[in-house]
């Protein structure tokens, strides 16, 4: 399974099927600035997709986070929360977000390729 993105700038690896990973895209973090602080979801939170699961905070702006998929928050990044610029510096590993428990595995297909998203965030 690759990594996949929506047109909100989240990304999302369901290479583990228990969990899937999501975060902020590199294109996200450079429009956003420093990160300097993150609001997580709790853990055992459902979401739909594209509901608002966290907000993001730098010193150029707040940007809300989005549900790539709709599933139950499973486990959030507690070191991005002591240390957000880990969105800056990592945003695709050490800076993800939430672990989400995929409540349909379809959607993944709707989201964008990596060369695609790469396209659709050149005029976003």
């Amino acid at each position: 399974m690759t990594v996949k993105f929506s047109k909100d700038h989240e990304w999302i690896n369901a290479a583990d099927a228990a969990a899937a990973v999501v975060g902020i895209t590199v294109h996200a973090q450079d429009a956003l600035g420093d990160v300097v602080f993150v609001d997580l979801p709790e853990v055992g939170k459902t979401f739909a997709q594209g509901e608002v699961a966290g907000v993001v905070e730098s010193v150029k702006a707040a940007a809300d986070v989005y549900m790539p998929v709709s599933g139950e928050i499973v486990e959030v990044n507690e070191a991005l929360r002591s240390d957000p610029s880990l969105a800056n510096s990592d945003p695709l590993n050490a800076g993800w977000f939430f672990k989400v428990k995929l409540s349909d595995a379809g959607q993944l297909d709707a989201l964008l390729s990596e060369t695609d998203y790469t396209e659709f965030a050149k005029n976003a």
